[in-house]
């Protein structure tokens, strides 16, 4: 039985947030709060809104990107710069739980906006610091995006052919990975905050948490010598581990990290004798003979449709997926029965589909109210439940502070 998510109080409801961040992780991680409930408050410049409102593709002018990213938050504008702005951020501190910011470290001090004067304003405060190198340490002052934590990390060094360059994500990965340690981070200082009464500070650099997610590379290193090379798709732990081509052009992984997995796949394409080899004994040793596991899985692919591949591999309970783009993705039946995307109405642009909240609570689920609103869309809205008349609003607006 599934709760509804519009009848049941969110785990996360009473809880405010206020999102200072721009591209990506520190929005995102805040859109992810926002998920379950929290109130999220948008705060962007009012003359620079979040660049991630002019990321990629968009519609009759309006930044799809953004619909996303910016969904169940109010938008507010403040120039932070300004007395008027650090007036109204510190009113709206007093009032919250979360601050995410990811301005350079020494920003929010210069503007009398650092932990003292938040703290001061809320002790019970939680401030979350998402920046690319952390607050401290000889590049903590340099500008960071996932991109350089995607190449310093090791990421890009292993990702790609053994005879090819290093090779980047097609998407914000380590941004998203930090994102999420973010909600983590932010969660676990609430906890916290529970038994002790008082806020704190996350220090989250964008280069860290690809780091847990690389898994075993610094402890091989420590003690073995050992570095992970490139290896295309395939797999220094196990074989076969590869993307194969079908007889209908169509794309299928594979995957046998169990070793019972890797003995069922080389039965069905016809190569029960490997399965005696000492070698086929373990994920190492399999992947040592990567190369002919894979012209024996390969070829016998090839033979076949996606679809008769597919069901073959189901009969046989081998691990095997599709090669999906989006429009297959959006079509497949098992994202459907889990309800992985939905339709959300927005005041723009009608309706748009997005992903769904990120999993899925049986008594208190998160639910997606409304997409990305327009720049400013709630600043009168928000200023007016701290207090503020409509002729101070007037004046702060008329300072350049709105």
């Amino acid at each position: 039985m599934t709760t509804d998510p519009m009848t049941t109080a969110p785990p996360l409801q009473g809880l405010r947030v206020l999102d200072l961040a721009t591209l990506f992780a520190g929005p995102l991680a805040a859109t992810m709060l926002g998920d379950f409930g929290a109130e999220v408050i948008k705060v962007e410049h009012p003359g620079k809104p979040d660049p991630s409102r002019g990321h990629g593709p968009a519609k009759d002018g309006v930044g799809l990107w953004w619909k996303l990213l910016g969904r169940n938050k109010r938008a507010i504008t403040l120039d932070l710069k300004t007395d008027g702005g650090r007036e109204v951020l510190l009113r709206l501190a007093a009032e919250s739980d979360v601050i995410i910011e990811n301005f350079r470290p020494g920003t929010l001090e210069r503007w009398s906006l650092g932990w003292g004067d938040l703290s001061a304003a809320n002790p019970r405060l939680v401030l979350a610091r998402v920046t690319g190198f952390g607050q401290f340490g000889p590049y903590a002052h340099r500008p960071g995006f996932g991109t350089l934590a995607e190449a310093m990390s090791g990421f890009a060094a292993t990702t790609g052919e053994p005879d090819g360059p290093p090779t980047l994500p097609p998407f914000g990965l380590a941004d998203s990975i930090a994102a999420l340690s973010t909600a983590y981070a932010v969660m676990t200082a609430l906890a916290a905050r529970e038994r002790t009464g008082r806020g704190q500070i996350v220090d989250m650099a964008i280069i860290e948490p690809i780091l847990t997610v690389l898994g075993p590379q610094p402890i091989w290193y420590d003690q073995l010598g050992y570095v992970q090379p490139r290896t295309g798709n395939r797999s220094a732990n196990n074989a076969p581990r590869n993307t194969y081509r079908t007889r209908d052009d169509g794309w299928v992984a594979v995957s046998t990290s169990a070793q019972s997995i890797a003995e069922r796949v080389m039965r069905l394409v016809g190569r029960p004798d490997v399965v005696a080899e000492p070698w086929f004994a373990t994920g190492t040793g399999r992947a040592g003979h990567a190369a002919e596991l894979d012209e024996a899985v390969g070829g016998w692919i090839a033979r076949h449709t996606r679809r008769e591949v597919i069901d073959a591999f189901e009969k046989a309970e081998a691990a095997i997926a599709p090669v999906y783009d989006v429009r297959d993705v959006l079509a497949d039946e098992q994202y459907a029965a889990l309800g992985t995307f939905t339709t959300v109405p927005d005041e723009e642009l009608g309706e748009v589909r997005m992903q769904n909240v990120l999993f899925r609570l049986s008594e208190t689920p998160g639910a997606i109210r409304w997409a990305g609103r327009p720049h400013g869309a709630d600043t009168d809205a928000v200023l007016a439940s701290l207090g503020y008349s409509p002729e101070a609003v007037a004046a702060l607006r008329s300072g350049g502070a709105l």
